[in-house]
């Protein structure tokens, strides 16, 4: 049996960051991550906001810079927005937390899945491949996705969510901003490019019961135009895709000694899918909470972290999830053909964050 201070479950963004930060308290940390590799695959447009740059210092993470949003309405018109933010090479994102939470003194194994859990006795199984590792902790990190282990073994409700697919695919040439279509086509979610030097990221979002579970045939049909605009070309040179977490926050990020972050905990935006600053900050505050923890303040500690990180995002995932609420009763109806509805739909738009006199359980507030 391996005792450890605080154990980490999943090694992305929030898991890699609780990592450090709770070594860097003085715990000891053992973090594990399921895949062969931190940080792959990718699945993800790769797109972190502006205030992230820290992040990106490494070497060969940030790729470029993006300075704007279009968004592209059912009529075809184009609406253009100030919208900040970096392009990274997301795997090389992800490992440079990760070295940054080994210098720190975490322990991080790769190919490592979780397979029990004894909250009782606070032990948790790994299925490693030298064989079967069982680790008593003080704490468990949560950070393994929308359809987190650690949730299932603890027999919570599984998260809501969307499904994406995404080609990377060559860029003709230079191109600043992001490209953001909204349309019936992705019912529950929408359609993407995100330039990343000399390629793009484009993709799309939805609910696979409303396209009869096929992604693929509305992204081929958004990669054809493209290629015909001359914006990209026609090599389709990485394919992708996951499932983004829709229904906003957890009743409880914290489960007696088990603390969720990030997608775990339910914290990507449920409009836009962003995710990823989201995962960072509740992954360095869960790490300090369980520090905290080792001096005794355990109660207080934990609701602390929960408190805070509701604070910061409950809000602005409450107003999503009525937002979303909103357009889902507007899917397969003439309404989503509607420029008027998919603006309250989307975070560019004053519609989206205005209330309507009347209508408040429709649209929120």
């Amino acid at each position: 049996m391996e005792r450890v201070d605080v154990l980490v479950v999943g090694l992305g963004p929030g898991g890699a960051s609780a990592a450090w930060s709770a070594a860097a308290g003085g715990c000891r940390v053992l973090g594990v991550e399921r895949n062969r590799r931190i940080g792959e695959p990718v699945q993800c447009a790769e797109f972190i906001p502006a205030p992230l740059g820290r992040y990106a210092a490494a070497s060969g993470v940030e790729v470029q810079r993006i300075t704007g949003m279009h968004s592209v309405l059912p009529s075809g018109a184009r609406v253009a927005t100030d919208f900040a933010g970096i392009m990274v090479d997301r795997a090389r994102f992800d490992r440079a937390i990760a070295v940054r939470a080994r210098t720190a003194g975490a322990r991080l194994i790769e190919e490592t899945r979780l397979c029990a859990l004894d909250t009782g006795r606070q032990v948790a199984s790994l299925s490693h491949r030298d064989g079967l590792l069982e680790v008593h902790y003080e704490v468990l990190i949560a950070a393994d996705g929308p359809h987190s282990t650690v949730g299932r073994l603890l027999a919570l409700a599984p998260l809501p969510v969307v499904h994406t697919r995404q080609y990377t695919v060559p860029l003709q040439a230079p191109y600043a901003d992001t490209d953001i279509w909204l349309s019936e086509e992705y019912p529950g979610g929408y359609g993407w490019l995100f330039p990343k030097g000399e390629v793009a990221n484009i993709g799309l979002g939805a609910y696979r019961d409303l396209v009869n579970a096929d992604l693929k045939t509305p992204l081929d049909r958004l990669h054809r135009h493209l290629v015909e605009a001359g914006i990209v070309g026609a090599e389709v040179l990485v394919r992708t895709g996951g499932a983004i977490p829709v229904g906003g926050l957890r009743p409880r990020l914290v489960e007696g000694r088990v603390v969720f972050v990030g997608d775990a905990a339910g914290l990507t935006h449920p409009i836009t899918g962003a995710g990823i600053a989201a995962a960072v900050v509740s992954g360095e505050r869960a790490g300090a909470a369980a520090a905290a923890c080792l001096a005794g303040e355990i109660s207080a500690a934990l609701s602390g972290f929960e408190e805070d990180v509701r604070d910061q995002y409950e809000g602005g995932i409450r107003r999503a999830v009525q937002r979303r609420a909103f357009l889902d009763r507007c899917w397969n109806t003439p309404r989503a053909r509607d420029d008027h509805t998919l603006r309250r739909g989307w975070i560019a738009f004053g519609e989206y964050f205005a209330q309507s006199p009347g209508r408040v359980a429709e649209v929120g507030g």
